[in-house]
């Protein structure tokens, strides 16, 4: 942890920047509960449900919880068939549909637009057009598809894309069928852990493969779920690191959010990637947090963070690396 920075107190609260939300509005049907046959999963899901499902609460949620914007995302896995599939045309309605909200509040809401990273081509395009066409200016893509990971010819072009356009990665967990059956029996601790696992080696996949270096420019979001597999790649000895200059690619090209808003996590996503790499984000509405702005700045004043840097966490790190400052 940064315990050697000098603690000046805020003067004001922090204004937040909640950069990992969900959101799907009315005109897509949702299937959680279509896929949960335990009665208490059932109602956890349909609150959920209704919360994604609400213009409106996305709106309150912002004074009920103290943050002073979102960045929102539609994942295709909440609009999965019983086969995990989606009508052909889900990403692009997706894409209009989030850059019509960050239009119509604009400082309130901005919009990721959700990609099939491995669709080759298509996804490039798409990339393209919600980036030119739609003013997103950030990408949201699953971790992996069947036995796919971002490092797959597949997802290069979209990848190629996004750093050509130079915006942002989110590369999100996803429920892994093979994991989840594995994990799930340690409870729900185990399915957290089955979806971090998955976030972390699509992270591994493109530190291994040279992702990085043949997109040198390229940035990529991962959720604290993830944060075993980047300390893991960051912080052992030379001999156990994917490569030796593991520390500078995840410096240079990873960023991470801040979910739990828990001081010994953020301490060390700060130690090994710097506080300017550090994302406030809650995963709302799955976690609903209260009084954010306080618990966050609690969490990154026990983990050391001066005053600017708790800034730079809360919502200037998000502002820039979505040109949005």
């Amino acid at each position: 942890m940064s315990g050697g920075h000098t603690q000046e107190r805020l003067a004001e609260p922090l204004r937040v920047i909640d950069f990992h939300n969900h959101f799907t509005g009315p005109s897509f049907k949702l299937t959680l509960q279509d896929r949960t046959k335990n009665p208490a999963a059932r109602a956890a899901s349909a609150k959920v449900e209704a919360l994604l499902e609400s213009p409106a609460a996305l709106l309150d949620s912002l004074e009920q919880t103290g943050v002073s914007a979102r960045v929102i995302n539609i994942p295709t896995a909440f609009l999965e068939d019983a086969d995990g599939n989606v009508p052909p045309d889900t990403h692009r309605r997706i894409n209009d549909e989030v850059a019509n909200l960050a239009a119509k509040y604009p400082g309130k809401i901005y919009g990721l637009a959700s990609i099939d990273a491995f669709s080759g081509d298509a996804g490039a395009r798409e990339v393209h057009r919600a980036f030119k066409d739609l003013g997103l200016r950030g990408i949201f893509v699953e971790s992996a598809s069947g036995d796919l990971l971002l490092d797959s010819p597949q997802s290069r072009p979209t990848l190629a894309a996004a750093e050509e356009l130079g915006i942002p990665v989110f590369i999100h967990p996803l429920t892994d069928p093979q994991l989840h059956a594995r994990f799930s029996r340690t409870g729900r601790l185990g399915m957290i852990l089955a979806r971090g696992t998955i976030n972390a080696a699509s992270l591994f996949s493109l530190l291994d493969t040279g992702v990085f270096d043949e997109l040198p420019k390229l940035k990529v979001v991962v959720t604290t779920l993830a944060i075993g597999g980047v300390l893991m790649a960051g912080g052992l000895g030379d001999g156990q690191r994917i490569r030796g200059d593991t520390p500078e690619l995840l410096r240079r090209h990873v960023y991470i959010d801040t979910m739990g808003l828990d001081p010994a996590l953020v301490g060390s996503m700060e130690a090994l990637l710097g506080a300017d790499h550090v994302l406030a984000g809650t995963d709302w509405p799955i976690n609903v947090e209260k009084d954010v702005p306080a618990r966050l700045q609690k969490a990154l004043e026990r983990a050391g963070l001066d005053a600017e840097q708790q800034r730079m966490v809360a919502s200037g790190n998000t502002l820039r690396l979505l040109s949005a400052a």
